[in-house]
Formats: C-alpha cells, sequence, structure tokens
C-alpha cells in the first residue's frame, strides 16, 4: 500500500545562504520549525522539511546551493537529501532574493539560477523577496524588479510571478496592507493556486525523479514505512553518486538535459530514451498525471486505467491549496 505522503503539495526553498529562506518558511508553517542563524555566516546548514495544514503541505528548506562560497563536500548530501524529499516533485519552487542593492554576487547568483533551471522548471517557480523594508516608500516588489534588467528577465522566466515579504517589521497590522506579512503570504498562496492550476494540478519532473520516485515506493513495499524509504533512498543514491559533481545533481533536478541524462545513466543505469516507459510504467499508475512533464507517454498509455484516476487526485491539488488560503493558515496567523 503506498502512502498518502508522496501526493501531498510541496513548496521548495531555494536561494543563497543568508537571504531569509528559513525566517520565510516559518511564516508559510505559522510558527518556528526551520532553525534560523543569526551569526554572520547565518542560513540553514542542511535539508530540512516539515509540513503544515493537517500535513497536506509540506515545505523543504534548503542551504544556500546557489553560493560559490559553499563547500562541495558539504553541500552535496544536501542536495540528495531535498531530492528524496520533495519525490516525485515540488509543485512550487520558491526562489527567496533579498531586496537590496544589486551586486556583481547578485547577478552571479542569478545567473546561476537561469543556466540550472529548465523551461519546464520555470513554469513551477516564484521568485520571492526578503527585506521588504529596503523598497522605497509606495513601491512595489513589481517596480523594484523591473528597475533591473537581470532580475526582470528572471521574473519574465518565472511568468512575472514575485511577492515580497518582510522578516522584521512586517509582522504586525499596518494601515498599509501591502507591507503585511499575511497580506502578502495570503496573496503568495493565491499564486501558488493558479499556478498549480494552470500546470493541470501536476507537480514538477522529470525523468530523474521519477527514478528517485519509483526507488521510494519499491522500499515503501517492502518497508512499510516512507520515512525510512526515503531514507535508504537517500543512502543509496549519495553512495551512488560519488562521482557526480553537486552542481550536476542540482541542475539535474531542475530539468537540466545533460544533468538529468548524466546522473539516470550513473545512478540509476537508465538512458533518457528509455527512462520514460520504464518509470512511467511503475510509477504512473501511482502518480498519474505527474508523468506528463516527463514525456513519460509509453507509462502513461500503461497506466492508462489507473491513471485517469490518480490523476484526478493530483488534480485536486489546487482544491487542497485553496482550502489551506481559506482555512487553517489565515485562522491560525489571527
Amino acid at each position: 500500500i503506498i502512502s498518502r505522503e508522496s501526493t501531498k503539495t510541496v513548496f521548495v526553498l531555494l536561494g543563497k545562504t543568508g537571504s531569509g529562506k528559513s525566517k520565510f518558511g516559518n511564516m508559510i508553517i505559522g510558527k518556528s520549525v526551520f532553525q534560523v542563524d543569526g551569526s554572520a555566516n547565518s542560513g540553514s546548514s542542511r535539508c530540512q522539511a516539515a509540513t503544515t495544514f493537517n500535513g497536506e503541505i509540506t515545505v523543504v528548506d534548503t542551504p544556500g546551493f546557489f553560493d560559490n562560497r559553499r563547500d562541495k563536500v558539504d553541500v552535496k548530501p544536501e542536495i540528495v537529501k531535498s531530492i528524496t524529499e520533495c519525490s516525485p516533485g515540488p509543485h512550487a519552487f520558491l526562489i527567496v532574493l533579498k531586496v537590496e542593492k544589486f551586486t556583481e554576487q547578485e547577478k552571479q547568483i542569478i545567473t546561476k539560477i537561469r543556466e540550472l533551471f529548465s523551461e519546464e522548471a520555470f513554469k513551477y517557480a516564484v521568485l520571492i523577496f526578503t527585506h521588504g523594508d529596503q523598497l522605497d516608500e509606495g513601491e512595489t516588489i513589481e517596480e523594484f524588479v523591473s528597475k533591473n534588467k537581470d532580475l526582470k528577465e528572471l521574473s519574465d522566466k518565472c511568468g512575472g510571478r514575485c511577492h515580497v515579504v518582510d522578516n522584521k517589521y512586517w509582522n504586525k497590522s499596518q494601515e498599509d496592507p501591502y507591507r503585511n506579512n499575511q497580506f502578502q503570504i495570503r496573496q503568495l498562496l493565491y499564486t501558488i493556486n493558479e499556478m498549480v492550476k494552470q500546470n493541470g494540478g501536476r507537480c514538477y519532473t522529470n525523468e530523474m525523479l521519477l527514478a528517485v520516485e519509483k526507488q521510494i515506493r519499491e522500499e515503501e513495499e517492502r518497508t512499510g514505512s516512507r520515512e525510512l524509504a526515503k531514507k535508504n533512498v537517500t543512502d543509496f543514491f549519495f553512495k551512488k553518486s560519488a562521482g557526480i559533481d553537486p552542481e550536476d545533481l542540482l541542475g539535474a533536478s531542475l530539468g537540466r538535459p545533460e544533468n538529468v541524462k548524466k546522473v539516470l545513466s550513473v545512478v540509476f543505469g537508465l538512458t533518457c530514451a528509455t527512462a520514460g516507459a520504464v518509470l512511467g510504467a511503475a510509477v504512473g499508475a501511482a502518480v498519474g498525471a505527474v508523468a506528463g512533464p516527463a514525456g513519460a507517454a509509453a507509462g502513461a498509455a500503461a497506466g492508462a486505467k489507473t491513471g485517469a484516476a490518480a490523476g484526478a487526485t493530483v488534480g485536486g491539488v489546487a482544491g487542497a491549496v485553496g482550502g489551506y488560503i481559506a482555512g487553517g493558515w489565515m485562522k491560525r496567523r489571527r
């Protein structure tokens, strides 16, 4: 029996160290669950996951994967863990940046994001800006973004989806509703709700992520526990990927074709040509419409009878997020 956990709505937080990812994740959850370090080298050092809305929403907080200064040896196991935590793929990539003076380092971060994200992954991406108090008086985040060519191009890649919060000053009610975290989080969740609908209720996935999900499901059948299954697959994945550069692993999780091909071959012994049919048939019946983005047409056909019903379940993600907006979160935040 496959657990319901694999069909939860998943948000993944991405960004550089010190961008305020963990604090922002705590805003979504509604309480402090992600560790926040107040030191100069602030930021989470490991991948963490937490749930809210009766376990229907999972938020995955990641270390600064886009930081050039981070040691590859340290970051690699966290990339692997983030891949298994969000399996078979997230419904939203929340790219966290700061409202701040645009420096060469920020430009490098944006360049790396654009290099690693596939066009398909960008369909599931939203820009989140922290430190909203740095906006000029009366300025919106869209106006701030429009001032910088690189930010504007990144926003366009994300379908113009961008929101702003402030980790310090916007927690209390203010006369200006725009400068209020509750208002901004609610608007963000509406944006995600609409994005999920536009994506057909499917989470983002690709052949590599489907291969991971197949391994997890097989382990879950054997152990009876999805958490134990994820741990075992994380250990397996880390050992098998010993010769793979961490950036290639991150690129594979975000759909960069050459990275997906490499990880499939080294870790799972598959080619992209065969992965669609093999993985789609194995996972398609359980995940249904999720197999679509990976191009697993053969698998979709193989699992057609049960895939339709499963696809309807996955499509219900939009309804789950809508209920999340209207119900639990706002009530708990008041």
